[in-house]
């Protein structure tokens, strides 16, 4: 494998305001399409890059796919520079993480998982960080924007699980979960966050350590992907032969350069997604299906 070239100047932010400008038309992928995905991804060693459409059937919500509902994600200097934001953040994430903890990887993720097994996968690059791919058995798995399970001190740099922030948390916040509950005014978002409207009364918990502010150690909206990690993602492309594109928008700089990567090399680009993607123009073929449909497609006829 190749030392692979990374880009001189400093990460961009992880931020987009990109939307596709018209509807996806497209009727259902057929069987007939399914199978050329077959044929050009066969032979191959493929890497796959997953968004949060990898996850829907798993009952967490997606983004921007023709269903999803819009949101305005928090920044990250809105969560630094603003307490009210970072209590309003905890609230939602307090909720969102109790429901996270108890999702499962769908059948999507298990045929992923299965293509590795099956040495057709050579890797899973995921946008997501609800950490499905290594529960259903993915090894070789970047979670390019962190994932959920992790709390970092930004002061001290000391990391946490988020079950032991979560112990905290309770403790502070006694009655919380069950008045939320009551209410009835939550929104389990894809980043294992939760949409609030009552979350004054809140209490946060700092760093036991040092006493500085706890963030999860995701990468937000205006944040830079690590650049360890950027370098990793694209040595796993590189040594690839394929790529294929499962259940994302290309919304974000951080993904779509990946794809970027792979169709300026010249290897075999597909992209299956329900909904306009950024990156369709560079797949050599494009296919409007769901990411467990495709994946089990894939799986039966490759393995």
């Amino acid at each position: 494998m190749t030392t692979p070239s990374i880009p001189t100047s400093a990460p961009r932010p992880l931020h987009s305001t990109w939307a596709p400008g018209y509807a996806d038309v497209r009727p259902p992928a057929t069987t007939a399409e399914l199978d050329a995905a077959v044929d050009l991804l066969r032979g191959h060693r493929v890497v796959t890059l997953t968004g949060a459409g990898i996850s829907t059937d798993s009952g967490i919500p997606d983004y921007r796919g023709p269903n999803a509902v819009p949101r305005s994600p928090m920044t990250y200097q809105q969560f630094v520079g603003d307490p009210g934001f970072r209590r309003h953040y905890w609230a939602r994430n307090h909720v969102g993480w109790h429901h996270m903890v108890a999702t499962s990887p769908n059948d999507g993720h298990r045929a992923l998982a299965a293509l590795e097994r099956a040495g057709v996968v050579s890797g899973v690059i995921t946008q997501n960080v609800d950490r499905l791919h290594t529960v259903a058995g993915s090894h070789a798995v970047i979670d390019l924007h962190g994932h959920y399970n992790e709390v970092v001190c930004l002061s001290c740099g000391t990391v946490i699980s988020r079950a032991e922030l979560d112990r905290r948390l309770l403790d502070l916040n006694p009655g919380f979960l069950e008045e939320i509950a009551e209410v009835g005014d939550v929104e389990i978002a894809p980043d294992a966050d939760a949409v609030i409207e009552r979350t004054a009364h809140f209490r946060t918990a700092p760093c036991e350590r040092c006493g500085g502010i706890l963030k999860p150690n995701i990468v937000y909206f205006g944040e830079n992907v690590p650049k360890d990690r950027v370098a990793r993602a694209y040595a796993m492309v590189d040594d690839a032969d394929a790529l294929l594109a499962v259940g994302t928008s290309l919304a974000v700089q951080s993904g779509l350069r990946l794809v970027k990567r792979a169709a300026r090399d010249g290897k075999p680009v597909v992209i299956v997604n329900r909904g306009v993607t950024r990156g369709d123009e560079l797949a050599d073929l494009r296919l409007n299906a769901g990411s467990t449909e495709a994946l089990e497609h894939l799986l039966a006829r490759l393995s």
